[in-house]
């Protein structure tokens, strides 16, 4: 194989090699290494999700077929995992059947090459998967360093990248699929038009929104904003000085609910449920829903009653 000029070589890039063939190896290794990519290798699965984990590379090349934990499963953790679900996988496979192609793209695989492996093919199919990789990458770091949190969903609402600090806000609220939580996903599916324009997921310790950023796709981008946790009504009723029934109220209000949604979490009427938001707004001094869910989430939270503010 010619070797490329030093102009011609590919920008710095890392390549983890996963194959039980050292013949294969060391050729592949050999290839990527006279063109300029740091390589990595690992002869099973288990050790590619470890590196892969440990420090993600930029591209991996996955053979198919290997003993113990094959290629398949492989890439199935890795998309399963936030940390390195965005690394390209390229499989390796001297499998004719279009099935097991077919079963690659499954798996969450970018492309494929068949064995006996071309190193110019290989070479030509990284360096196109490195760049859109880059340019994913990008466009996270940009938008990280804005202190935006955005998330990529694909069409099963499976998580395809997201910024760091998604990656943080969303441990814990995925299937083991990878999927966003079931309500996050019947708000997606909803009709752009009609649904509402933000959804909210509440949780012990953080109350997270989503809204759409996609307007012809609705669901590929998602951009997440957290909240202050709404406190407990038992914390509402002790320190804004309701009753047991207006602090249910507003909890639910400062949770972003409407009336008919309270009525029906708290067995009442919405008329009922307006009639508590009466008194509440009068004894908070408010005269809107945002201001109450604003006093509720600011001094129902510190502990400071509206006689001391």
């Amino acid at each position: 194989m010619t070797q490329p000029a030093r102009s011609e070589k590919a920008a710095a890039g890392v390549v983890l090699i996963v194959d039980d063939v050292p013949d294969n190896l060391a050729m592949l290794h050999d290839a990527l290494d006279a063109w300029g990519y740091t390589v990595r290798v690992a002869t099973d699965g288990a050790r590619a999700i470890e590196s892969a984990r440990r420090m993600p590379p930029d591209v991996i090349l996955l053979d198919a077929v290997m003993p113990g934990l094959d290629g398949f499963e492989t890439c199935r953790r890795l998309k399963g995992d936030l940390a390195t679900r965005h690394i390209p996988v390229i499989f390796m496979t001297g499998l004719a059947d279009s099935d097991h192609v077919v079963q690659g793209f499954q798996a969450g695989g970018i492309d494929y090459v068949t064995k006996p492996i071309r190193p110019q093919e290989v070479l030509a199919r990284i360096a196109s998967h490195l760049r859109n990789s880059r340019l994913v990458a990008e466009t996270q770091q940009a938008a990280d360093a804005a202190g935006d949190a955005i998330v990529a969903i694909d069409a099963e609402c499976r998580v395809r990248w997201a910024t760091p600090l998604a990656q943080r806000w969303l441990h814990g609220l995925l299937d083991i699929d990878g999927r966003l939580l079931l309500s996050v996903r019947r708000w997606l599916a909803q009709d752009i038009s009609t649904s509402d324009a933000a959804f909210t997921v509440a949780t012990a310790d953080q109350r997270l929104v989503f809204s759409r950023l996609s307007g012809a796709d609705s669901g590929q981008r998602l951009l997440i904003q957290q909240r202050a946790q709404v406190p407990e009504p038992q914390a509402l009723m002790r320190t804004l000085r309701l009753t047991v029934r207006e602090a249910e109220v507003l909890h639910w209000v400062a949770l972003g609910k409407t009336n008919p949604e309270i009525a029906g979490v708290l067995d009442m009427s919405p008329r009922t449920v307006n009639k508590h938001l009466e008194h509440i707004f009068v004894k908070l001094g408010v005269e809107t829903r945002t201001a109450a869910a604003t006093v509720a989430l600011n001094k129902g939270r510190t502990g400071v009653t509206p006689a001391a503010a």
